[in-house]
């Protein structure tokens, strides 16, 4: 008995040992990483000076840079635990149609389309955010103010939900109280982008994005091999069955799923989003030069179909693991968490400090973004007449710091007593956003004719649909009642909004249209030595 009641507590000593041990490369590993970021930001300083270099990195960000802090700004958390998790245990592997429409849609065209004309006509107007190109462009300062508030409203709470994917991966790999991970998370992200502003949050996206890049191709493969390889995978999933769902054979390793009207609000949404997002947007008008734009575009899609495609292609096997997952019980959220559980310990730590990257890298961009905005056009020029370049960007950094608080307060708040409105006005938040500003941009870049009375009806239709769907969802029709159908109805709904409104309702003037618009035409001198003149 003696010698069994040491074998036992050998055996006891020896797993204790292992578990400190895998804790420790954990934290080995985290602690490199955030002494990187705050590395960048406080060497960043220097480019932080001024509204320019602080809010744009000095108009002057290479393709690289750019692209990727495009791509991070993009997924985060949200996606990688959230949708991901959800969308491949309603669709199966037809969710991977979701990370290439991302990819397709909301990156290579979205650059196609935007970043040329954005950085050219942003820097002719001077504007810096996407209110102060509303207001120059169509000379309306109630405009600005209006879609300054509604970037308020709707990137706060869109800011608390970057926290939620962090808890179960945080409890699974370190068992550490949510709240000292939210906390933690806020302040180290707080310290980059205040020291070294949006040139900081670039450099720290570059590197996250490459963390992201190379986390998501080595867990897809974890995974994969777990369950005897792709084909395996794939022929597991053919036997798959719900009847609550469909009841066709196979239908979760179809290439459309048990839902492809479903899964196209999801595409549109996710992608097309992207358009009138203004942390996405303003990424273009801080590239420095054309040929830049042309070599972001490509990095940007090649980025957005490796860390998009495959995390929706990683859910759409989460049903192998139905077994282990009480969707009832736990949500969504416990798809992925629950998929990676079994996962060696350095991959473990690689999927925690993914998620970090993901998070932290759109986290950055979007307190950015919202204290910019409240700063240029709402407090300046309305609270405060005067304020210099210096008293501008201190009002940004003082920002920085009241809207990670409060996301913080909101992400808490709602992880320890459930509270469902704020989950519901985070989930509205990307179609209020892009539904509002969308369609106004893309036509205020391209058409002479857009008006401001059609940006006001867009911005109203929008924000009313998106916050009647949290209030009076039932009363929606039945596809409407998912905010991601919502959101997508309302963006493609200013599509049509805009023109029409705009051809109904009294012109711009021509000459200051025509003064805007100058930006597009570049005239070249050229000197000839000889030329051949009329011959009589």
């Amino acid at each position: 008995m003696r010698a069994m009641s040491e074998r036992i507590n050998g055996c006891g000593r020896e797993r204790s040992k292992v578990i400190e041990m895998d804790l420790f490369i954990k934290l080995i590993m985290l602690m490199i990483f955030f002494g990187v970021m705050i590395g960048i930001g406080l060497y960043c300083r220097r480019h932080a000076t001024d509204v320019n270099g602080f809010v744009l990195g000095g108009r002057s960000v290479g393709p690289w840079l750019t692209a990727f802090a495009y791509g991070t700004s993009y997924f985060s958390a949200v996606v990688f635990v959230g949708y991901a998790g959800q969308f491949g245990w309603k669709y199966g592997i037809a969710a991977t149609w979701a990370g290439l429409g991302n990819a397709f849609l909301g990156s290579l065209l979205a650059w196609a389309v935007l970043g040329r004309r954005t950085r050219i006509m942003t820097q002719h107007l001077d504007s810096a955010t996407m209110p102060q190109f509303f207001g120059e462009r169509f000379e309306s300062k109630p405009l600005k103010l209006a879609a300054s508030a509604i970037i308020f409203i709707f990137l706060i709470p869109y800011t608390a939900s970057l926290y939620n994917g962090l808890s179960r991966l945080f409890g699974m790999a370190f068992a550490i109280d949510y709240s000292v991970c939210v906390i933690v998370m806020a302040v180290l992200t707080g310290i980059y982008v205040i020291a070294g502003g949006y040139m900081a949050t670039a450099i720290n996206d570059f590197i996250q994005g490459i963390i992201m890049i190379f986390g998501i191709v080595a867990v897809v493969f974890a995974v994969l091999n777990s369950q005897g390889g792709f084909l395996a995978a794939l022929d597991k999933l053919a036997s798959v069955s719900d009847e609550t769902v469909s009841a066709a054979p196979g239908v979760f390793n179809s290439f459309f799923g048990p839902d492809p009207v479903g899964l196209l609000g999801v595409v549109i949404l996710t992608s097309l989003g992207t358009w009138g997002l203004p942390q996405m947007v303003q990424k273009f008008y801080a590239i420095k030069s054309e040929s830049a734009i042309n070599k972001g575009m490509i990095i940007s899609t090649v980025f957005a179909t490796i860390v998009s495609g495959g995390c929706y292609f990683l859910g759409g096997f989460g049903r192998l693991f139905s077994d282990k997952i009480d969707i009832a019980a736990n949500g969504y959220d416990s798809v992925v968490p629950t998929m990676l559980s079994g996962l060696p310990t350095i991959l473990i730590a690689v999927v925690v400090i993914l998620v970090l990257s993901a998070s932290m890298s759109t986290l950055s961009s979007l307190v950015l973004a919202s204290s910019s905005t409240l700063t240029l056009d709402f407090i300046k020029g309305n609270i405060k007449k005067e304020m210099d370049e210096k008293e501008q960007v201190r009002w940004m950094r003082a920002l920085l710091v009241v809207f990670i608080a409060i996301s913080v307060v909101l992400a808490l708040i709602q992880y320890r007593s459930n509270v469902t409105f704020i989950a519901q006005l985070m989930g509205v938040s990307w179609g209020a956003l892009a539904g509002a500003f969308l369609a106004p941009f893309l036509y205020g870049l391209y058409w002479k004719r857009t008006t401001k009375a059609a940006c006001w009806v867009s911005f109203m239709f929008s924000t009313v649909v998106m916050l009647a769907n949290i209030f009076f969802r039932s009363s929606f029709p039945a596809y409407l009642q998912s905010p991601i159908n919502a959101g997508a109805f309302c963006m493609l709904a200013g599509l049509v909004i805009v023109p029409v409104v705009s051809v109904l309702t009294k012109a711009p003037d021509q000459k200051i249209l025509e003064e805007i618009f100058s930006c597009y035409e570049k005239k070249v001198t050229v000197s000839v030595k000889d030329s051949i003149g009329d011959q009589t």
